[in-house]
């Protein structure tokens, strides 16, 4: 009676497969992220100015840069670490996950921003390396630099980019909400 009881149990069930958003759809969340990105610097850009009077200043001008570096830190770690996505990740119902955790931790936001910078970073320590001021050629440089990059999910068993792989992340694409 005892075996007749064990063999009626339901089977254990696995967790679904998650699936891996395509590299075009991902691609375009790029592209529409930048557009809303642009908002979020020209507050960032119209704030600094207002503290620093619209100074000139060399330092000024560095100090901007860096401004904006840390805003768009915040910007995608805050997103990230808070609802795994961003707006343009929600819209196009993308998240970022870790394996093991819930919310992504600081750390491993902080390196997935950095390591994102793989997108154009090459690209525009190629423009440097070689004098390349024309916006033509760079944004030809960061055009190859960044289907260079978008290719490097074709060589992973996961399909996940570079700087996911590295930083330990990977994107998952969410279901459709039910109306």
């Amino acid at each position: 009676m005892q075996a007749m009881q064990a063999t009626s149990a339901p089977p254990a069930t696995k967790p679904a497969p998650v699936a891996t958003p395509t590299i075009l759809r991902r691609v375009t969340v790029m592209l529409y992220e930048a557009l809303l990105l642009f908002s979020v610097e020209m507050l960032a850009i119209a704030f600094y100015m207002l503290v620093t009077l619209n100074s000139q200043h060399p330092v000024a001008k560095e100090g901007m840069k860096a401004w904006l570096f840390l805003v768009t830190a915040a910007y995608f770690m805050w997103s990230w670490i808070n609802t795994g996505n961003t707006l343009a990740m929600k819209t196009w119902r993308i998240k970022v996950v870790k394996l093991g955790h819930h919310k992504l931790p600081f750390g491993t936001a902080a390196l997935r921003f950095l390591l994102a910078w793989g997108w154009f970073l090459p690209a525009l320590l190629v423009c440097w390396a070689f004098g390349l001021h024309g916006k033509g050629q760079i944004a030809i440089a960061l055009l190859v630099g960044v289907a260079a990059w978008a290719m490097t999910a074709l060589f992973d068993k996961d399909r996940q980019f570079l700087h996911d792989r590295l930083a330990g992340t990977r994107l998952i694409a969410l279901p459709k909400a039910k109306r």
